[in-house]
């Protein structure tokens, strides 16, 4: 269905045509200022479409990052990936967003489709607290193991001091 950006219709682009044809239940969001597509995809359905964006063509997870839409808003998990082919000076892109409920963050990895989510969900874990479901290692790779909160939330309250560990 296009979306309306301020008084213009947003068509689809062609990856969200094609997931739609093939019946993946997505939101198609306006492309960012570079043209990008972007898609809002719920949670319970990541994997098949993340399986089907591979089988697609886009062989490589560019990044994996996420951020906090605002205090008591959800947080979000984002893909940017990339379709690498014989045309590598300007390769297929896609973004896809995973909007999550700060209360019960939890989101189904996608190590198992883009190796490279490794570290890059780790850190999304480490500073938003995002739980990466079935990731082979999901521990904090930013912070000590002992931290409390999650730093990089803008509800984050940061501690009034900071222990010097094994800093001698």
């Amino acid at each position: 269905m296009p979306e309306e950006s301020e008084g213009q219709i947003v068509e689809p682009g062609k990856v969200s045509q094609w997931l739609t044809e093939n019946g993946f239940e997505h939101e198609f969001l306006a492309p960012d200022h570079l043209g990008v597509e972007i898609i809002k995809v719920d949670r319970s359905v990541l994997m098949p479409i993340a399986t089907a964006l591979y089988a697609y063509g886009f062989n490589c997870l560019q990044c994996q990052c996420a951020y906090d839409a605002g205090p008591g808003e959800d947080l979000v998990s984002m893909y940017h990936l990339i379709k690498i082919d014989d045309d590598v000076a300007s390769p297929e892109e896609i973004r896809v967003k995973v909007f999550v409920p700060r209360d019960d963050p939890k989101v189904p990895s996608v190590y198992w489709v883009w190796k490279s989510a490794d570290f890059q969900e780790r850190e999304s874990y480490d500073m938003y607290g995002i739980v990466y479901e079935g990731h082979p290692n999901l521990k904090r790779i930013l912070m000590p193991e002992d931290w409390v909160g999650w730093p990089l939330r803008k509800d984050y309250i940061s501690p009034e001091f900071y222990e010097l560990q094994d800093a001698y």
